[in-house]
């Protein structure tokens, strides 16, 4: 595909405390969602911990693979291609995120929704894998099955092609140059 880009969805098992209610009630081994526009993970994003040792402040941020909170993670990475047009949707749509970070809240409350079967959007708040899932939603080659206040980590899979290139410890991850095509990958100021 011409003016084909790149996009990568991490999926982590962090083996936090809270991870573990998480992943009590899912049964899946991954259950924090993030996604990158470049195959180093520079420029990781999510909704999450804006601390390591408190899951209850949150908000909009840009993950430090190599943090303490990911030192032990377990993580499976997807890639998926995307044209130009719809690379820069998705992108867009972090930055004005980014560019009003202070405005946006983790919704924790929209978790109890996921349980309950129920869609809870509260303005400006989402949880990790509702926020991936609007990126995503941005594209037009992708297909959310359910609404994106629903949506769990291991239902992103299903919304497109995405490719496995890595599974196992987060920190052994490195990404295979030959396979990539020379690309310039944006930065989001956070």
């Amino acid at each position: 595909m011409v003016g084909e880009k790149k996009i990568y969805l991490l999926l982590t098992d962090t083996g936090t405390a809270f991870t573990r209610l998480i992943k009590s009630y899912t049964k899946k081994p991954y259950n924090h969602a993030s996604i990158a526009f470049d195959p180093d993970l520079e420029e990781v994003y999510s909704f999450g911990r804006k601390t390591p040792r408190n899951p209850f402040i949150g908000g909009f941020v840009k993950e430090d693979v190599h943090s303490v909170l990911f030192k032990q993670a377990e993580c499976a990475i997807y890639t998926l291609s995307v044209s130009e047009e719809d690379y820069q949707k998705m992108y867009r749509f972090i930055q004005l995120i980014a560019a009003n970070k202070e405005l946006y809240r983790y919704n924790l409350i929209g978790l109890l929704g996921v349980v309950v079967k129920k869609p809870i959007k509260r303005k400006n708040a989402f949880f990790c894998s509702q926020f991936v899932g609007s990126v995503l939603k941005e594209s037009e080659c992708v297909n959310l099955e359910k609404d994106v206040a629903l949506v769990q980590p291991s239902d992103l899979l299903r919304s497109a092609k995405f490719e496995l290139i890595f599974e196992g410890r987060l920190r052994d991850y490195q990404h295979d140059v030959q396979k990539d095509s020379v690309h310039s990958y944006p930065v989001i100021s956070v």
